[in-house]
């Protein structure tokens, strides 16, 4: 598959450890990626580190409405039809809902809901004319079943699953699909900062395990590849689901 044949798919929070995990994977499967991140040097280097050719590396804030449309516009002018979005910037700190502040709200809302709102919004007319799309969603179990001290992130995430369910709803008649994949506690450097942030560090992360049916943390490339499913032609007869990859925590 050449670079002018390939699929173009947009990965925001691609820099991240879930995020590089699934740009890799679908570069590997033959996919165009636009890996998005917010510091626009780590997002071109990610590219460059890709399997392949032709990936892009585009900083951007996914909480800038206006921003968000002026980089799809341009990708799509400069690339050609983006045929899968995936929503994988995420940003949380484990505090007690009583101690925290509005402006932390804000930050959590603004990267974790109105992130994806923004680049949903700006592919999706595009999608329904070409009828034609899949978009994914990282969400979290914290969603599912609530987290302590994730009161606000977990509300956020959960807003994410409604609002996918809600818009497959309206868009699947056009072929377009829209799924939640909902990682369980996963090792990344996020993770393990806010943990060392509480005090408790590798104490937490082993009660974390602990509580886990297959006893460890999920790693990035667990994750991958059930995003990457949904994203492809072979799920074209799945919308409006909430996939957990937790390793057993949540069985609802």
């Amino acid at each position: 598959m050449t670079e002018q044949t390939a699929e173009i798919a947009v990965v925001t929070g691609g820099a991240g450890a879930i995020g590089y995990a699934i740009c890799r994977q679908l570069a590997v499967e033959g996919r165009r990626v636009v890996l998005v991140d917010l510091d626009a040097t780590q997002a071109q280097r990610a590219a460059t580190d890709l399997p392949g050719s032709g990936h892009l590396g585009l900083g951007l804030d996914v909480s800038d409405t206006d921003g968000v449309r002026t980089a799809i516009d341009k990708v799509e002018a400069d690339l050609g039809p983006i045929v899968s979005l995936i929503n994988v910037a995420g940003w949380d700190r484990f505090m007690p809902f009583v101690d925290t502040t509005p402006d932390l709200w804000d930050k959590v809302i603004a990267i974790n809901y109105r992130g994806p709102l923004n680049t949903v919004h700006a592919v999706l007319p595009r999608m329904i004319e070409r009828r034609q799309g899949r978009i994914v969603s990282v969400a979290s179990d914290a969603a599912r079943v609530g987290s302590s001290l994730e009161a606000v992130y977990a509300g956020a995430k959960g807003a994410v699953v409604a609002f996918s369910k809600s818009v497959a709803r309206e868009v699947a008649k056009h072929g377009i699909s829209i799924n939640v994949v909902c990682p369980g506690p996963t090792d990344t450097p996020l993770i393990r900062h806010m943990a060392d942030e509480l005090g408790t560090g590798e104490k937490f992360v082993e009660a974390l395990k602990r509580a886990i049916p297959m006893r460890r943390l999920a790693t990035p490339e667990d994750i991958a590849p059930a995003v990457v499913f949904l994203a492809s032609d072979g799920a074209r007869f799945i919308t409006g689901q909430t996939l957990s990859v937790s390793g057993g925590l949540t069985m609802a």
